[in-house]
């Protein structure tokens, strides 16, 4: 019997959006294009690798026994002092002298195309989406939010409280919920187009203001 081969892909997703109370008011369709692709886990490793080694400065230096401050006169005669031949203080055997074959500042950084960057980004965020794990957050609830405890409040009834949760905006604009999120441990928080697929998976839960939703398929709206 032939069987079909089955993917992670689907035709329609819904997100569940909530108000501040955590009570589910609606539900927002989302854009296959972007939140239902197949995930490509060789992709998606690469991606997550070279945005990790990005972020290494690579300032790391020392002295060589050429840059040390101290005198070239060599300490003592060649011979006859019974003691192994040396030329000035600075060199490495020295304390206060140079550094043999210590590190110098270097570029470490690493480049990945704009497809397979956006391949890795969408495929991250459709296993999220897959896991159930892709929440939406009425607007006006939300932006009307001004204290921790209410976000907390909200945590708490729909069970993601204690998890590393990402709440995404549109923009990194000023604004209640924005403030409220800042004391509250173990949430992160991002605009649309500052997501990248290490900050996706890397979160137990994304949840999505409406407004971050249509900013992110406005993105991809004509790719």
């Amino acid at each position: 019997m032939v069987t079909k081969k089955t993917t992670n892909k689907v035709s329609k997703n819904q997100i569940d959006v909530y108000d501040m109370k955590g009570v589910k008011v609606k539900q927002m369709t989302a854009d296959p294009k972007i939140f239902s692709v197949v995930a490509d886990p060789k992709k998606i490793a690469q991606a997550i690798r070279v945005l990790a080694i990005n972020k290494r400065q690579g300032t790391a230096s020392t002295k060589t026994r050429g840059e040390v401050t101290g005198s070239t006169r060599k300490i003592y005669r060649q011979k006859g002092t019974g003691r192994a031949r040396h030329g000035d203080i600075k060199a490495p055997i020295f304390v206060g002298g140079g550094v043999a074959k210590g590190p110098k500042p270097k570029r470490y950084s690493l480049s990945i195309n704009k497809n397979q960057k956006r391949q890795a980004f969408l495929g991250a965020l459709s296993l999220k989406m897959k896991e159930g794990a892709v929440i939406g957050l009425d607007e006006k609830s939300a932006l009307s939010t001004n204290k921790t405890k209410t976000v907390v409040g909200f945590m708490k009834t729909i069970k993601i409280i204690g998890d590393n949760n990402l709440f995404v905006f549109s923009k990194m604009e000023k604004n209640p919920l924005l403030l409220s999120l800042r004391n509250i441990r173990g949430v992160s928080i991002s605009d649309a187009s500052s997501l990248n697929s290490y900050s996706v998976l890397r979160a137990k839960h994304v949840i999505f203001l409406e407004s971050a939703v249509k900013s992110l398929e406005k993105m991809y709206e004509t790719k």
